[in-house]
Parts: C-alpha cells; structure tokens; sequence
C-alpha cells in the first residue's frame, strides 16, 4: 500500500524535512509494509541472513522497493573521525536522485534505530553526495512496528527516515513446493 493519501498515517518524516515535490515523490515511491516472501523463509533468520538472501534476489526486492532503484552495495562501508560504520544496503534512486540506506531489523521498531540511520544520512550526505543530488533518505525496515512509537521517535528528526514493515510469509504455491521438497529429500 502506497503512502500517498493525505489523510493517511505515515511512518515517516518526509513532509517535514524533504522540499514539498520530492516529499511527495518519496510518499508514492516508498511503502509502508514490503512483502518478501520470494525469500522463501520458513524460520526465524539473523539480520546478516535477511541481508544475505535480499543480497542474492536483489532485483526482485528492488522491484518490491519500488521504481528507480540501482543497486550500490551492501555492508557499505563508511569512514568518518578514525571509525567505521556499515550501512546494510545502499541504494540511488533515480527518480528522487538520492542515496537511499536501508537498515534491516528482524525484530520489532526501537526508537534507538531512528539515531543510528540519521547518523548515516549525515554521513552519506557528508562523505558521499554528489553536488547536483538531493539529500540522503534511509528506510528503516523490521519485521514489526507500532506506529505511535515511530512518530515519537520521528518527530525531531531533520533527516528524512521512513519506518517500514515486512513480511516474510511465503506465498501458498511456494509453500507448498517446499514441503514437497523437503519431503522428498527426507524419504
């Protein structure tokens, strides 16, 4: 579901820290909830497993992402004051000509997140932005999320971050491929 109704709640700060036509861009480009369940995971997985599996079917989720996305890196390394940060995945946008990072959570939304993607935007922005793009966006992507406590933690924000949630439920005919897979190579 696209965040584009004005009325609409949005678990994110665009409005507020994005010129008004590239808010607006971002609100059709972004979702609120991505549905991974090409992924085909039946478990609990580790975050660096969640990266590792998007890694690999990297153009089905920039599809599942939206429309002019291109593929930057994982793990993408940034320097600053003698320390090293990694952002999960970084992407370019075309379309909003920005950096976009995306930090994958497994678990629910903490507030602490928000602090750590406004630090890479600032880095991003600093260390990596071309003169003639917009600023950095980050996406802070977890497997659950309360809305009122991401517009808490939201709210004095000067860096443009959208909370969004996930699911890794499998589709039924995928579903069933794999239990018939896996029956057979137990027999």
């Amino acid at each position: 579901m696209f965040a584009s109704h004005k009325n609409e709640l949005l678990d994110n700060n665009f409005s507020k820290t994005l010129p008004v036509l590239q808010s607006e861009q971002a609100n059709e480009i972004f979702k609120d909830s991505y549905n991974l369940g090409f992924l085909s995971v039946t478990e609990p997985i580790a975050e660096l497993e969640l990266e590792k599996r998007l890694v690999e079917k990297i153009k089905t989720f920039m599809l599942e992402l939206g429309t002019g996305f291109s593929f930057i890196g994982n793990q993408h390394r940034l320097e600053y004051n003698g320390k090293e940060y990694f952002v999960d995945m970084l992407f370019f946008n075309r379309k909003l000509k920005c950096l976009v990072a995306v930090e994958l959570k497994i678990g629910e939304f903490k507030s602490e997140y928000v602090g750590k993607m406004n630090m890479y935007l600032s880095l991003l922005d600093k260390l990596e932005k071309e003169e003639d793009e917009n600023q950095s966006i980050g996406i802070i992507l977890c497997a659950e999320k309360d809305h009122l406590d991401v517009e808490i933690a939201l709210q004095d924000v000067n860096k443009p971050i959208a909370v969004a949630d996930y699911e890794l439920i499998v589709p039924k005919k995928e579903l069933q491929k794999l239990v018939l897979k896996e029956m057979k190579e137990t027999n």
